[in-house]
């Protein structure tokens, strides 16, 4: 934190100052922005009316009787800007997200989601919404908008709400609130509490550092694409450019009217959580009683998932951490990917001689489990507990991952459970859509997950939910506990009883230089695909190597008793590889493999596939636990391992920088 500059604790103290003065009350009174009234997009043009006038109703929970819940209306004085900075929207766009900065003090990263910006984005959103989506006149459309636990958070939550309630649309603001929550507030049917919404916003930038932020938008038929986002920048530039020349707008005065209302529906959500684990118990009431669980909330938003699942359901909690939410993550980055992360929660279960952990990232769009002994259900073994819950529910089903999932894995599936493995690519999203596209031309898949954490299941309205992947986990729990197994979470443990697990698993950044000479000024992802072409035409000529007969992202090669994957980066200058192997030896054959084939490319930065053929004693030794204390630790390289002995074998990751 020495590095963080006084500017940014100006900005955590006028966040703090901020949510005291939010705090809802009945007399809670505020000044609102001017807005305009902005109609569907037309030919790249914003058109404007008006202002709006618009009302304000809190609510401290949904159950409230609506008492005193009289409109405050919010006077017609227009913020004053004095001038906007330039902005590339476009360059905002993280493939079906948003993301940016938005809190100064950080040295090489300028502020760029602003909250003139984010006023855009909603107006954007709120044009491409009236646009797609057709009102039955009964009412207007609304919008719910939610957040994490960022320091940026609530002003580009108002910013936002700005910029749709100036377009007509109702806004009704949660709070702190989970992505997964925000989609299933587009299909909850309840009126007393403004549902369903017909868009809906998430603010957050996942595991991100505390100086991001970004946006995630959803409807009932799911999370936006890339095209989508794509033209909702589009607009949000268009009506960006207009901010600083509507003063010759102010004297007119729109005859609508839109309303800000707040609702605390993670209280609904989290009720329907625990109604999902009691109808799999059999509609028993407490049928985690006994059941030690602690929590790993990272200081996100999945603090919830303690009070409000787990101990309605009977379980003990004690022991859970980073339950309250903080912006600045003074713990550990929420990330069930973060090797610190896993220990932490790791530790708590040991601790506190728990039955099972549970960890979420900040978002709750993510999670993970560690056992009683403290092994945990992350990545490639995650997916296989899912997969075999999944299997004895539906026989035969297809599971759909991303492309870096271990051949341990599809042999898992495969063979020991009788489903079918469909590894596609990376990108929730994409392994997401790619399992309604089998089901919608008869192939049926039940559930879609990355190794990131990211799982979504067909009986879940295909929404990305790492509470709901808990709650399986938990179910799996209660009907094992009511059909008289005991034993904790060793049920878990047996699930996977089977998987093969490499000995050496590597990811390597392979970095392309786009200002080097040799991609004479094209742009890197063409760079990036000749790279890969160049790689599948050496491979087909080795006879140590195989490509993969069926593969949709990258180079995937079998080869030495493992395999390796060479693929381009969804958004970044980079070609990741990853390397799995039985041992360190054929580890390094693989990576001398990938060597030899982009020796021809200066672009391409190898130094970290470099050190990692190079490393010491990493040709003569076998890169165990057992081997730990013997490897040295340098700036550029560290290591976390994983002591399997159930799944009779003691693996460690290698991380180069």
């Amino acid at each position: 934190m020495a590095a963080i500059s006084g500017k940014v604790f100006q900005n955590i103290n006028l966040s703090q100052c901020y949510h005291q003065s939010r705090q809802f009350s009945n007399q809670y009174r505020r000044d609102c922005f001017s807005r305009f009234n902005l109609l569907p997009f037309d030919g790249g043009k914003v058109a404007w009316t008006g202002t709006s006038s618009m009302q304000l109703r809190t609510f401290s929970t949904h159950q409230i009787n609506f008492i005193n819940r009289g409109p405050v209306h919010c006077n017609a004085a227009p913020s004053t800007i004095s001038s906007l900075d330039n902005i590339d929207f476009q360059k905002l766009q993280n493939g079906s997200d948003i993301r940016g900065v938005a809190v100064a003090g950080v040295e090489g990263e300028p502020v760029n989601l602003t909250e003139p910006v984010a006023e855009a984005i909603g107006a954007g959103f709120a044009a491409w919404l009236l646009e797609k989506k057709k009102a039955d006149g009964s009412r207007r459309f609304r919008v719910s908008i939610g957040h994490d636990s960022r320091i940026s958070a609530e002003k580009l939550q108002d910013a936002i709400s700005q910029g749709i309630a100036g377009a007509g649309l109702d806004v009704i603001q949660y709070g702190l609130a989970s992505t997964p929550a925000m989609f299933n507030s587009t299909l909850t049917e309840d009126e007393a509490i403004f549902c369903p919404a017909d868009g809906s916003i998430m603010i957050t930038a996942s595991h991100l550092p505390f100086n991001r932020n970004g946006f995630k938008f959803f409807t009932n038929a799911g999370g936006l694409g890339k095209a989508d986002i794509k033209d909702i920048l589009g607009r949000a530039a268009e009506f960006y450019k207009n901010l600083n020349n509507r003063d010759d707008l102010i004297n007119s005065r729109g005859k609508g009217s839109a309303t800000i209302e707040k609702v605390d529906y993670m209280s609904v959500y989290a009720s329907d959580l625990v109604k999902a684990v009691r109808k799999a118990a059999g509609n028993k009431e407490k049928p985690l009683e006994g059941f030690h669980i602690v929590v790993d909330a990272g200081n996100g938003a999945g603090g919830f998932f303690a009070a409000k699942v787990l101990e309605p359901l009977g379980a003990i909690t004690s022991g859970s951490q980073f339950l309250e939410p903080d912006g600045l993550f003074p713990n550990h980055i929420p990330n069930p990917e973060d090797k610190t992360a896993m220990k932490a929660i790791t530790e708590a279960v040991l601790q506190n001689k728990a039955d099972l952990g549970i960890i979420f990232d900040t978002d709750v769009d993510r999670s993970a489990a560690v056992d009683s002994n403290g092994r945990e259900f992350n990545r490639n073994r995650l997916i296989a507990l899912m997969s075999a819950i999944v299997l004895e529910e539906h026989p035969g089903t297809t599971i759909v991952t991303d492309s870096v999932t271990s051949d341990g894995l599809t042999l898992f599936i495969e063979k020991k459970l009788g489903g079918k493995h469909h590894r596609f690519k990376r990108g929730y999203k994409n392994v997401i859509d790619e399992a309604i596209r089998l089901n919608s031309v008869g192939e049926e898949s039940h559930l879609a997950i990355e190794t990131s954490g990211h799982g979504a299941l067909k009986e879940n309205h295909w929404l990305d939910d790492g509470a709901y992947l808990m709650v399986k986990i938990l179910n799996k729990l209660a009907s094992a506990r009511a059909s008289g197994l005991g034993g904790g979470s060793q049920v878990l443990t047996d699930l996977v009883d089977g998987l093969q697990e490499p000995a050496v698993a590597v990811e390597l950044r392979l970095k392309i230089n786009q200002n080097h000479p040799d991609l004479q000024g094209g742009p890197f992802r063409d760079y990036g695909e000749a790279v890969l072409k160049h790689v599948e035409n050496l491979v087909a000529s080795d006879p140590k190597l195989l490509k993969a007969p069926v593969n949709y992202e990258g180079v995937r090669v079998s080869g030495f008793g493992g395999w390796f994957l060479l693929r381009l980066s969804l958004h970044d200058p980079v070609l990741p590889l990853n390397i799995e192997a039985p041992s360190h030896d054929d580890a390094i054959k693989l990576g001398l493999a990938v060597l030899a084939a982009v020796k021809e490319f200066p672009a391409l930065d190898t130094s970290a596939l470099d050190k990692f053929v190079q490393f010491p004693g990493m040709n003569q030794r076998f890169f165990s636990q057992n081997s730990l204390n013997d490897i040295p630790v340098g700036d550029d390289h560290s290591f976390s391992c994983h002591s399997n002995a159930i799944f009779s074998v003691s693996a460690c990751v290698l991380h180069f920088k």
